[in-house]
């Protein structure tokens, strides 16, 4: 052994973002000058540089370097104990080199956030909006979740009703909103309430949503009802008005042919009963008809009809998102086999399905903040199927991979990239259940799913930006 080293302190405390130093003195023991390479080693390497990182040591003398370690402020480093090390490797007897080790303890810090998707939900009996709960901080969160609104008009259940989230990980609540009173006849209502996230010793953190309550029958019905109603009682009044005057045509009885006299002579030849004038027929104005003629519009209802809505798709929600919040942001949906495109989710929210054995044949995806997005996709026993195009999308645009034709396979994969900063995808594999989920360095390339593999079928993703 040609060296001796030293770590001054061997353990230390830091937080997260701030800077902690540690020296390192190394002593040349050998005879001969040496020149001592340092590199870092272990889980905080990527966060830990060495000045200078070269030592030239004449024998018997102390050189001194210093360490620096800042772990980031991100779940990508847990809160606790960290062992490192520094590698120390002589130029001249490689093989003579050695490990110098010691300890930083990552002082914990809790990030929380919650999102509802949609904001917005619409039902006559009950809506189900999703809450996701982002969990980034560097140490395990638990809450438990309720739900409340002004005036008790919604009641709530929340499946689960507590979580407990992983750093750098999130965990989605199905909630069920049931209105106390039915709205039978009537417009559509807007009722607000809002989903609680509570932890212990903080502040609760409330997410705000609307549920629009729909009557069963439509308001315009009402008034088509009232039109219906008007046009028969003006039908009866002007038939009770113009009704025709029944008249008889019945005269006296003449008397007999060949009938006497009282002086016992013929009778003269009777004239023949004048025949009874005709009243002249009342002339039908068509009353009946006039009574029930309806304005125009007042009939069933059928010029009021509503026009089509327009589709839903990941680049409406990301719109709606970013006007919301600022920041990046990704939504996406899923094209599944059999049931055709799902409504669109956002920023790490589940599409798809998982477990049903339902395929995902197209995504249509897009992205803000982020100046666009690209991507392709894999089919079954196909590998990267040949003539597929990359697709591209700018921010707030839709770009859709894969094919929902029904001829075509279902996915197996899919690669994606946005054009500032990163992405990270997790992907739902037939019998696998999910990857690992992982993330792009700026301008380079990920895929997720199997596309290798012969009759892995993709069910269900999740993305974030």
């Amino acid at each position: 052994m040609s060296l001796w080293t030293s770590l001054e302190p061997s353990s230390t405390t830091v937080d997260p973002g701030d800077t902690t130093t540690v020296q390192l003195r190394v002593r040349n023991t050998g005879d001969v000058v040496e020149a001592y390479r340092l590199e870092p080693v272990g889980d905080l390497a990527p966060w830990t540089t060495v000045e200078p990182a070269e030592l030239r040591l004449y024998p018997g003398t102390i050189g001194t370097v210093e360490l620096r370690c800042t772990p980031p402020r991100t779940p990508d480093v847990q809160a606790g104990p960290h062992p490192y090390a520094v590698r120390i490797t002589p130029t001249e007897h490689p093989g003579a080199g050695t490990v110098a080790e010691g300890q930083i303890t990552v002082t914990p810090f809790t990030e929380v956030r919650a999102e509802l998707v949609p904001p917005v939900v619409r039902g006559w009996f009950r809506a189900r909006p999703l809450l996701a709960v982002d969990n980034l901080g560097n140490t395990r969160v638990t809450a438990s979740l309720s739900g409340g609104d002004t005036g008790d008009q919604l009641s709530y259940e929340l499946d689960p009703g507590s979580v407990q989230i992983e750093p750098g990980r999130a965990a989605f609540v199905q909630a069920t909103l049931r209105p106390e009173q039915i709205i039978w006849l009537g417009a559509q209502q807007k009722r607000p309430y809002a989903l609680a996230v509570r932890r212990s010793g903080t502040e609760p953190i409330d997410v705000n949503g609307t549920f629009v309550q729909r009557g069963i029958l439509p308001g315009w019905l009402a008034v088509v009802f009232a039109l219906l109603l008007a046009a028969t009682i003006a039908f009866v009044t002007v038939w009770l008005s113009y009704r025709p005057q029944m008249q008889t045509a019945t005269r006296e009885k003449p008397r007999q042919a060949g009938e006497l006299k009282p002086d016992g002579k013929d009778p003269l030849p009777s004239k023949p009963a004048p025949e009874p004038e005709e009243k002249e027929k009342p002339k039908d104005d068509g009353g009946g008809d006039k009574g029930g003629t309806q304005e125009p519009g007042g009939g069933g209802g059928g010029g009021d009809e509503k026009p089509k809505e327009e589709e839903r798709t990941a680049a409406t929600a990301v719109r709606e998102l970013a006007a919301r919040s600022e920041g990046r942001h990704i939504c996406y949906r899923a094209f599944v086999e059999g049931d055709g495109w799902q409504d669109p989710v956002c920023d790490g929210a589940e599409a798809g399905t998982t477990g049903k054995g339902t395929a995902i044949k197209a995504l249509n995806v897009a992205v803000s903040g982020t100046g666009g997005v690209t991507g392709a996709s894999a089919y079954v026993g196909e590998g990267w199927r040949k003539g597929d195009e990359w697709q591209k999308g700018d921010d707030a645009t839709d770009m859709v991979i894969g094919s929902t034709e029904e001829s075509d396979p279902p996915m197996q994969g899919y690669t994606l990239q946005v054009f500032d900063g990163s992405v990270c995808l997790d992907a739902y594999l037939q019998g696998k259940e999910w990857l690992e989920q992982t993330c792009t360095d700026p301008g380079q390339w990920k895929y997720g799913g199997s596309p290798m593999e012969q009759n892995i079928q993709l069910e269900a993703v999740r993305f974030t930006v």
